[in-house]
């Protein structure tokens, strides 16, 4: 049995994780990495599909993703910018298709007028509770109590305009129903965006990708770790202490360290077992966080064709089953791609259907969007992460009702020497590659502060 000794262990070679190993190094630490997958990444994930470079996972970035966009820059890694030229798409309830400009969706000038007023509304609340610490707001357990849905309807009788506030929340992010999280929840995804406008605003939300794909973040990580990564790796036991940790992965891999980063989702700790275990408050708070569920649909056409008519390639609808669309063309290709966006319960029915079906439904609404030409993709691809047995879900973990006052206070916090680190503990960032980031690096340096006193 291979046995190594580090001065830390961590598990997870995604951006979080490799991100806290690199810092970790910089600080003069020693460090293994094991990762359960064949690939690091985690949920960034750029595969060749058919000969057609897909974005699996995790793609954009914001202007305020600060630290993610600094991380790119340090690799040597270049962004551009996503093709929104032209009229974007609504579909409406009642089958009309509707071509606009700007970045609310058609309404009639009351509920527009309603919705600007719903979303100064959230974004005054959303500077009060912030993103780090949203349970010390002094009405966060009444906020945390009540659907956002429920929430929602007290302050508006306007249906359509309640409908298209909780979509850029519920179908847009979190993707489970606005019923099923609480106003606080929403309430601190938008402030780890900056503002409910900003989550809002899909140029804002969706601004630029890198150059060749995100993964790339993670694999010049890992080469910079070098033989300190170990892939094919799962870890299935963790003896701790006060002492340190012994870690036992598949393969016969032993890890001794003084100290543990888990980068990985909150759901997949169950996967491990933990000798003595985890005290009942932390196995209590981990069955009240859970992923929501979206595909990512991928059609490659031989040109952007929805340019040629005006068309930005953006699309939405709140009641069809792609509920967004974007031009997805990747940097300096003559082809065309897009990207859709299916949600939650709209996710449910899709996946009833056997795969053909799946595949016409899905492009017969890309047909509604952009136009005939959306019917015969020469590359067609479903990023289907709830089947992904190392992540079981999208885009990220959040708490139910009451889980954040509950249990949000102790989520980040580090148990003996195991610390934790990934998106979805992220206040600022949170549930994205800029999230994964800022945790890595306060888990490292953490324990490197803790090093240095011993």
């Amino acid at each position: 049995m291979p046995v190594i000794t580090r001065d830390v262990v961590i598990v997870g070679a995604g951006p979080s994780g490799l991100t806290a190993a690199t810092e970790l190094r910089k600080a003069g630490l020693t460090v293994a990495v094991l990762e359960a997958r064949d690939r690091v990444g985690g949920r960034t994930w750029t595969g060749d599909i058919d000969g057609a470079m897909i974005e699996i996972g995790g793609q954009w970035l914001s202007p305020h993703h600060t630290a993610a966009l600094e991380l790119v820059a340090e690799l040597g890694l270049e962004t551009f910018s996503r093709y929104r030229e032209g009229e974007s798409v609504f579909l409406d309830a009642d089958g009309g298709r509707h071509q606009f400009t700007g970045d609310v969706f058609p309404a009639p000038e009351a509920t527009a007028a309603e919705i600007d007023r719903l979303l100064a509304l959230l974004d005054g609340l959303a500077a009060e509770v912030g993103a780090e610490e949203p349970w010390t707001h002094p009405h966060a357990r009444e906020l945390d109590s009540i659907p956002f849905s429920i929430w929602l309807e007290r302050q508006s009788d306007d249906e359509y305009a309640r409908e298209t506030v909780a979509f850029y929340v519920s179908g847009a992010m979190l993707t489970k129903p606005a019923h099923t999280f609480s106003a606080l929840q929403a309430l601190q995804m938008a402030a780890a965006q900056g503002s409910f406008t900003a989550l809002a605003t899909d140029t804002f939300m969706l601004d630029r990708r890198v150059i060749g794909g995100m993964q790339q973040v993670s694999q010049r990580l890992a080469a910079q770790l070098g033989d300190d990564v170990h892939l094919n790796a799962p870890v299935r036991t963790v003896r701790w202490s006060d002492a340190g940790v012994t870690v036992f992965a598949e393969g016969d891999l032993e890890v001794h360290a003084g100290r543990m980063v888990l980068a990985v989702p909150p759901n997949l700790y169950s996967a491990i077992r933990f000798d003595p275990p985890l005290p009942r408050r932390r196995h209590q708070m981990y069955q009240h966080m859970s992923f929501g569920f979206v595909v990512k649909v991928h059609a490659v056409y031989p040109t952007p064709f929805w340019r040629e008519k005006g068309l930005s390639g953006t699309g939405f609808s709140d009641n069809d089953f792609v509920s967004e669309v974007y031009d997805n063309t990747n940097h300096g290709m003559d082809n065309g791609a897009l990207v859709g966006f299916i949600a939650h319960e709209q996710a449910d029915a899709v996946f009833d259907l056997e795969p053909e079906d799946r595949r016409k439904t899905v492009l017969d609404c890309l047909v509604r969007y952009l136009g005939p030409e959306a019917a015969n993709p020469v590359v067609y691809y479903e990023s289907d992460w709830g089947a992904e047995e190392w992540t079981r879900g999208a885009y990220g973990v959040s708490f139910d009702l009451g889980g954040l006052t509950r249990y949000g206070h102790d989520h980040r916090a580090p148990l003996g020497p195991i610390h934790f680190a990934c998106s979805d503990l992220a206040g600022h960032g949170f549930q994205h590659v800029d999230g994964a980031v800022r945790m890595g690096r306060r888990a490292a340096k953490a324990i490197a502060t803790q090093h240095s006193l011993v």
